[in-house]
């Protein structure tokens, strides 16, 4: 027996996601995680990480009060390192400042090993 997917309009147009590393769980607006999943998979190259970075950016907005869709305005048109950048800078926002993120800090090799390698 097969079923359809009925969208019931009795029903708040919302989503609900849940981070169960963290046990996190919020509803938030169906249009907002439209736009900003759809912004990290056109970025990222898994629905995955997309998935993870837009999970991340709700949680960013709740905490900092920020909605998210300014957010996410703030970080359209960065690419590359200044996207890591932007994004490394909010996630460390939310964490112990144990934990955070690197910002793109170019290692020095040691001069001495590097000068014994052979190409």
């Amino acid at each position: 027996m097969t079923t359809v997917n009925y969208a019931n309009p009795k029903t708040d147009a919302s989503v609900k996601i849940f981070d169960q590393f963290y046990s996190y769980e919020l509803s938030v607006p169906v249009d907002a995680y439209d736009a900003v999943y759809s912004y990290f998979r056109s970025v990222f190259g898994t629905a995955e990480a997309a998935g993870n970075f837009a999970v991340t950016l709700f949680r960013v907005a709740e905490l900092s009060g920020t909605p998210v869709l300014t957010l996410l305005q703030e970080i359209r048109g960065h690419t590359g390192p200044d996207l890591t950048l932007t994004l490394a800078y909010y996630i460390n926002a939310t964490r112990s400042n144990s934990t955070l993120l690197g910002l793109n800090v170019a290692t020095q090799p040691n001069y001495y090993v590097a000068h014994n390698i052979r190409i």
